[in-house]
Parts: C-alpha cells; sequence; structure tokens
C-alpha cells in the first residue's frame, strides 16, 4: 500500500504564547504576561503589555501573506522534486548523520536519471512540479478562532477555517 507522508514545519513562527502565569517579575516590576504578537508587545514596560486589538488585524495579514508565498513557492517549481533532492544531497554531505542517507540519495539520484532518460521531468510533469501543502496551529485564542469558523452554506457543517489541523 502506498502511504502519503506529510512534512511539518514552522513558518510563520508563533504570533501567541501559552503562558502559565498571568503575569511576570522582572527586577521588583510586576507586569502582564507577553502573551504573543498578537495580542501584547515582548517588550518589558507597561506600554507594551497592554493587549491591542490591532495586533490580530496585523497578525491575520502577515499570517495570510506568507500563506501567500508558500503557496506561490509551493506552485511555481521550487518546491520540484528535482529541488527536494538538491537539498537532500546537500543535507547528506553537510550533516553528520548523512553516512546514514547517502545510499537513499544515490538511489534517488539514479531514478531520477532513468526519469529525465524516459522524459519524465518537471517540466512534462506537472505532479514533479509541485506540491501541496497544510497549515495548522494550536488555536491558542478561542476568541479569534471563533471569528474564523464558519457554516457551509450547503451542509450546514461548521468550520475552522484558520488552518488544516487545528
Amino acid at each position: 500500500d502506498d502511504v502519503a507522508a506529510i512534512a511539518g514545519q514552522r513558518h510563520a513562527g508563533q504570533f501567541a504564547k501559552p503562558r502559565s502565569s498571568d503575569n511576570e517579575t522582572k527586577a521588583g516590576v510586576t507586569l502582564p504576561s507577553y502573551r504573543g504578537d498578537i495580542i501584547n508587545g515582548i517588550e518589558f514596560d507597561a506600554k507594551s503589555r497592554i493587549p491591542d486589538p490591532a495586533r490580530q488585524e496585523m497578525a491575520y495579514r502577515q499570517s495570510a501573506a506568507t500563506l501567500n508565498l508558500l503557496r506561490a513557492f509551493a506552485q511555481g517549481g521550487y518546491a520540484s522534486l528535482e529541488n527536494v533532492h538538491r537539498w537532500m544531497l546537500g543535507f547528506v554531505s553537510d550533516s553528520p548523520q548523512g553516512e546514514k542517507y547517502e545510499s537513499l540519495a544515490n538511489r534517488i539520484t539514479e531514478t531520477m536519471g532513468f526519469m529525465r532518460a524516459v522524459g519524465i521531468t518537471s517540466e512534462t510533469n506537472f505532479a514533479l512540479r509541485e506540491t501541496d501543502f497544510y497549515t495548522s496551529h494550536e488555536a491558542l485564542l478561542l476568541g479569534y478562532e471563533e471569528a474564523l469558523t464558519r457554516v457551509d452554506s450547503t451542509s450546514g457543517d461548521w468550520y475552522a477555517t484558520s488552518g488544516h489541523m487545528i
């Protein structure tokens, strides 16, 4: 059976930060905890630690811009099989664990050579030029998530639209 593999990576950082305490103290000064750029500022001063709703809009816009860039990479050839293999070869040569993966990398190189010989390349096969990607996050701000939840007009089902895996 074929099994699909999904690689997970952090691309946009963390706009929200989980905290075990509502406050933090430094040099005898107690202020509200930093909860992430979507809520307040990291600087340890009273003004920065005031929650600012405009930060949610900023985080939304920055996240949308990041997703648009990733879509362009995923669909524009940057994530082609040839590029991914070239990155893997770099990892193999530069990593202490490289020897473990060297034989696999060599087999992939041979396979790609055969594919080119029979005319299967990213130029001739669209599937080798693109990749799908999915978004996920921890949903730390439930009020924010609620605003991004929608009802499907056909099925009546509810969907959280801020990511694929939440």
